[in-house]
């Protein structure tokens, strides 16, 4: 990726949660959170990785527990949604078995939320679940439930 214009629009693009922890860094980002999230799964996406941004999601989630009742359970593998991959006739048993550690894992302390940054790998965890026989939870983005801490 030498391209000129490549490397200016990446210099301009954040995450959400990049973003947020560095306004924390400069002591810019309010916390006066109000709503507790109660036990939540997280999933850390693969293509978070694979941009290195870190964990900052979690780093928000475990800033957000500083100040309301949050129980973090965070997850890092591939949950086998693989982009459109999980979705293909073809591959998605195959997708379904090779997500079933994730599965099993955000399940653990039958959460109240599921949540990953990428709304593909929920919907698929979630789904992986069901078929699963695990605990129920409702699927949120990081960004709902950081709405949510806020009581917004």
């Amino acid at each position: 990726m030498d391209c000129g214009d490549t490397q200016l629009v990446k210099a301009a693009m954040f995450d959400p949660f990049e973003y947020f922890i560095a306004r924390h860094k400069d002591g810019l980002l309010k916390t006066d959170f109000k709503q507790q999230l109660g036990k939540v799964s997280y999933h850390i996406p693969c293509h978070g990785r694979v941009q290195n941004v870190g964990k900052k999601t979690e780093e928000m989630f475990k800033l957000i527990g500083t100040k309301v009742a949050l129980e973090l359970n965070t997850v890092e593998r591939c949950s086998g949604h693989a982009g459109t991959y999980g979705v293909k006739t073809a591959y998605h048993a195959v997708a379904m078995k090779i997500g079933r550690p994730v599965f099993k894992a955000m399940g653990k302390n039958e959460p109240d939320y599921i949540s990953s940054d990428c709304a593909l790998a929920g919907h698929h965890i979630v789904q992986g679940m069901q078929v699963n026989a695990l605990p129920a939870a409702k699927l949120a983005h990081p960004l709902s439930l950081v709405r949510m801490a806020y009581g917004l």
